[in-house]
């Protein structure tokens, strides 16, 4: 009796990608015989990857092909390996389950099994599912090599499939496509005509190393069909002389080893003879993985030796901040059963990694000088990896120095690199100051930037979380030290100015010790500033302390200790005038402790932040609106008084002194 299917529903994620797939991905419909063909030729390579250390799963003479086996009659195409077929258990999980090629959940489930686990043809991904763009039912049977079952899986894309036993007499995997009609309108071709399907494989896969055959034709001449030939050339890309390769062949490989569907930005093709020998293509992508920036992520760079797959992400041979270079690599001087031990200690992979490297940087460099706008577009996509490197890969350190992209003040839109800004750094100033923050919006809107808008001296915006990693491991560039607006004393005066500024600090000392004192919880010092021109006050850290994004990122949304930070005053500010007139007035008055505790909070507001007693904040800003209404002026014409220097500044019982009653809302305002 037969079994029984058995049936599954597709998980929601999976129904989602087939509708994209069907109706939205493609713009070619025949793109789905590329995709298969290079899902075959996958498992095809992992099968005898796996034969490394298991030669029973590798029959004596095997010789694996690609077989295209069309049906007119039946209108149906079937795709054929000889690879490494999967369990039923594989077949449900990793079909029926979620698309995984290239995500994070199917290097989550590689991880455990390491690095030395082949792995799993079922991580068809979007290819597989591009098969239903030309078929109204898919039929796939596979046996895993090892193993004497046999699955088929069945499903008409429509939120469910069936998995039945079934027979086959060897290791691998068919895939049978019950085809659509013909639609000239819609881009579906007659995919059971030997034609169509040379044409597609010489277009789309002339670079699979395995021959893709179709059944030999029978005549009237012949009694026995003819032998079989291989639609495609069979070459390695990376074997043939870059003159021979079109644009439209590399997109074609970068696609099939990447599951990617957007042409790669840039292509390198290099081979390289001397004491080590290999070829190499690379590319960068037009676009980041949704999980470069995952612990679990590893590089799509495939390694060959002698034109045998030995490792499909390999991690030795370029370094971790470049993981998003995809390509192959095949290297003669290397042993097939390569291991990962092996290959870290093998010096020819150390001077494969050196020169690829190198040359990766060089064509970032070129790309940078002689195509900004690409170049820029490669950073926006790829730019956070590669300030990575500059903490990690001291090596290449000074050349990626020059690779760096910021926004800055100059242009909103603009990004620029240090050699640009150090070529526009006006006479007398001889730092390059940027700024850390979690937006330009907040950047731009800091009190810490005044005194260098009115100089008009540029300031580089740094938005990453990764660039507090660039400016503590990189302190100069050309000579000129890299500071932080936001960090230590800020001096830009001349020795006249600096010595009028010494004197103005020695009046304000017992009014700043005053306020430390009220401040102590949060504050470890209050001091006059040389960087604002227009606010009150402003928040800074010392010279060595890490920066308030930088603070924000360590507590990751958690409630921590907050460091204490240096509270700068605007000496010329008529609020912190009037403030210190008070103080003058009367040292023992509770309301010039309100008052900085008020400026306290609105510096960190400025900022970005949050008081640090947001209910006593908003108490204070309370106490000040009801004593700024209590004085406010009873008539149009008192309204219109003449503007004094100083904010009306409150007595502990909320009355204003008559000395001050006279001054002007827009000073109280601005309190």
């Amino acid at each position: 009796m037969a079994e029984q299917a058995q049936q599954f529903t597709f998980q929601a994620e999976v129904q989602r990608l087939l509708d994209l797939v069907i109706h939205s991905l493609y713009t070619d419909k025949e793109i789905f015989l590329r995709e298969l063909v290079s899902n075959a030729s996958d498992a095809i390579d992992r099968l005898r990857f796996e034969a490394l250390t298991r030669s029973d799963l590798l029959p004596e003479g095997h010789e694996p092909r690609i077989r295209l086996i069309p049906d007119a009659e039946a209108r149906t195409l079937t795709i054929e390996d000889d690879g490494i077929g999967m369990t039923r258990d594989e077949v449900v999980q990793n079909i029926g389950t979620i698309a995984r090629s290239g995500t994070r959940e199917a290097l989550a489930q590689l991880k455990d099994k390491g690095d030395g686990a082949a792995q799993l043809i079922g991580q068809f991904g979007v290819g597989f599912y591009s098969s239903f763009m030309v078929a109204d039912r898919v039929e796939l049977v596979t046996r895993k090599a090892g193993t004497d079952e046999a699955v088929r899986w069945t499903s008409a894309g429509d939120g469910s499939f069936a998995v039945s036993d079934a027979e086959r007499d060897r290791p691998g995997t068919s895939i049978t496509l019950h085809l659509k009609p013909v639609d000239s309108e819609n881009g579906i071709e007659d995919y059971t005509d030997r034609w169509v399907l040379g044409r597609i494989v010489k277009q789309h896969a002339d670079f699979i190393t395995y021959p893709i055959v179709l059944p030999g034709e029978k005549t009237e001449e012949l009694a026995d069909p003819a032998p079989e030939k291989p639609l495609n050339s069979m070459k390695p890309i990376w074997a043939r002389p870059p003159s021979e390769v079109t644009a439209e062949e590399y997109a074609d490989f970068y696609k099939q080893i990447s599951h990617d569907w957007s042409e790669p930005l840039e292509t390198i093709h290099t081979r390289v003879e001397g004491l080590v020998e290999y070829q190499a293509v690379l590319f960068i992508p037009s676009r980041g993985a949704n999980d470069l920036y995952y612990a679990g992520f590893k590089p799509n760079l495939r390694l060959y030796v002698k034109r045998m797959l030995v490792r499909e992400n390999s991690e030795e041979l370029l370094p971790r901040w470049m993981r998003w270079v995809r390509g192959a690599v095949d290297s003669p001087d290397l042993p097939l059963n390569v291991s990962r031990e092996m290959l870290q200690s093998d010096r020819h992979v150390r001077q494969i990694r050196r020169a690829l490297t190198k040359k990766v940087i060089d064509t970032l460099k070129k790309l940078q000088e002689n195509d900004r706008a690409k170049y820029e577009a490669f950073w926006r996509e790829l730019g956070r990896a590669v300030k990575e490197g500059v903490d990690s890969d001291f090596e290449n350190r000074d050349a990626l120095l020059g690779l760096l992209l910021f926004g800055s003040s100059r242009e909103a839109e603009a990004l620029t690199s240090l050699a640009e800004y150090v070529g526009r750094m006006p006479e007398g100033q001889s730092d390059i100051w940027y700024l850390t923050g979690a937006s330009r919006e907040q950047i731009e809107n800091s009190p810490a930037l005044e005194t260098f808008r009115d100089r008009g001296w540029e300031v580089l915006y740094l938005t990453d979380p990764v660039d507090e990693l660039v400016v503590q491991s990189v302190t100069e560039f050309e000579g000129k030290k890299l500071r932080s607006a936001g960090k230590g004393a800020v001096e830009l005066e001349g020795a006249e100015k600096k010595e009028s500024s010494d004197e103005q600090k020695k009046e304000f000392e017992p009014f700043l010790q005053v306020l430390q004192t009220r401040l102590t919880t949060w504050v470890k010092e209050v001091r006059l500033s040389g960087r604002l021109t227009k606010s009150p006050a402003v928040l800074v850290v010392a010279e060595h302390d890490y920066s308030p994004q930088l603070e924000r990122l360590m507590s990751m949304g958690r409630d921590g200790i907050r460091q204490r930070r240096i509270l700068e005053l605007n000496a010329s500010h008529p609020l912190v005038q009037g403030l210190r007139r008070r103080f003058d007035a009367n040292a023992d008055d509770g309301v010039v402790g309100d008052y900085a505790e008020l400026l306290l909070g609105w510096s960190l507001l400025a900022e970005g932040s949050e008081p640090h007693d947001p209910v006593r904040f908003t108490q204070l800003v309370a106490g000040l609106m009801e004593t700024g209404l209590d004085s406010a002026p009873s008539s149009p014409s008192a309204a219109s008084s003449t503007e004094t220097e100083s904010a009306p500044v409150a007595d502990s019982d909320g009355s204003v002194p008559a000395s001050e009653a006279g001054e002007s809302e827009a000073a109280t305002a601005t309190a």
